[in-house]
């Protein structure tokens, strides 16, 4: 499917759950949604009329129509000058408004679009703002597989063929769920967050090396296989000389954080040995990770204890303790 990127593209496909018709010619060349250099700025995607600040839709609905209907004549020819000289990439008239001539008159002078709708402008403006989010969200591929690790989205990276899918078939057969391999899309929607999706034509496919690609939905079953969900936990597979064995830290681990789209993600470096069995390991992780996302640290409070036994006193608990 080719990305949203102009009014056009929202229109040829939002128009028919939206209502929404042309009230001037479609623009051509298709007018962009971002601006020209695809960074929204200092403009919002969509919203109620705004002369202050400008959104790139802008919708007009009964309070924006009353609005206007109060000014005199040149104010409101003023109003529209303002608001076409942020050149949004449309103005849309919610509840079913005609437009005043004025404004059409304006918007066709200027190559303004200018489109209506009969539903109710506050619906307009949340679907379409959850909708671009979504569509128009920074975006970036990362190589590894995405798993769902008891409710917890864990991305599986390291050097190829290194062990990654061969773990993520091992997590799946304890219980645990494929998001994506090999290519899986994260997305920026919110701050401080990152959503991760399976383009659709790797969905429920694993490669496994000396297997070939597996269909995990028809071998595991629908409870095996997750569309998207929100990236938590980082686990980097590394095969480690003795020298990089030596240099983790054996009370707090290999832990340090990977920014990603200007969010910082929680990265747990994991050493790859014969004999280690690193599902378990990840399930560890996972479940060491939801306790410092709590406020606990098996590490802080391993030297915390110390300390109070340097110092004389009983382990909390202890009532043996001499």
């Amino acid at each position: 499917m080719n990305k949203l990127r102009t009014l056009n593209d929202l229109v040829e496909r939002m128009g028919a759950r939206l209502e929404l018709r042309w009230l001037t010619p479609p623009p051509q060349p298709p007018r962009p949604l971002l601006g020209g250099d695809g960074a929204l700025g200092r403009q919002s995607l969509v919203g109620p009329l705004n002369g202050i600040h400008p959104n790139r839709l802008q919708v007009i609905g009964q309070a924006e129509q009353r609005y206007l209907e109060d000014m005199s004549r040149v104010a409101r020819e003023d109003a529209f000058n303002r608001l076409l000289a942020s050149q949004p990439a449309g103005i849309i008239l919610a509840n079913g408004i005609d437009p005043e001539p004025d404004l059409l008159a304006a918007t066709r002078r200027l190559d303004i679009p200018l489109l209506a709708s009969p539903l109710p402008d506050e619906e307009i403006i949340g679907y379409l703002h959850f909708y671009l989010t979504l569509k128009l969200a920074p975006r970036v591929v990362i190589h590894g597989v995405f798993m769902e690790v008891l409710g917890t989205g864990v991305l599986l990276v390291g050097d190829p063929a290194v062990g990654k899918s061969e773990l993520a078939l091992e997590l799946i057969n304890r219980g645990h769920r494929l998001i994506a391999d090999d290519a899986p899309e994260f997305a920026n929607l919110a701050p401080e967050m990152l959503e991760g999706f399976c383009p659709p034509l790797l969905r429920d496919f694993l490669e496994v090396r000396g297997l070939g690609i597996l269909n995990i939905r028809a071998m595991f079953g629908e409870s095996a296989v997750r569309q998207r969900k929100r990236l938590n936990l980082i686990v980097n597979l590394r095969t480690l000389d003795v020298a990089g064995l030596l240099g983790i830290d054996r009370l707090g681990g290999s832990k340090t954080m990977r920014n990603i789209l200007g969010v910082n993600i929680p990265e747990v470096t994991m050493p790859v040995a014969p004999g280690r069995n690193l599902a378990i390991l990840v399930e560890a992780a996972v479940r060491s990770q939801l306790q410092r996302s709590r406020g606990y640290d098996a590490g802080v409070d391993f030297t915390e204890r110390q300390m109070r036994a340097l110092q004389g006193q009983a382990p909390e608990g202890d009532t043996e303790w001499v």
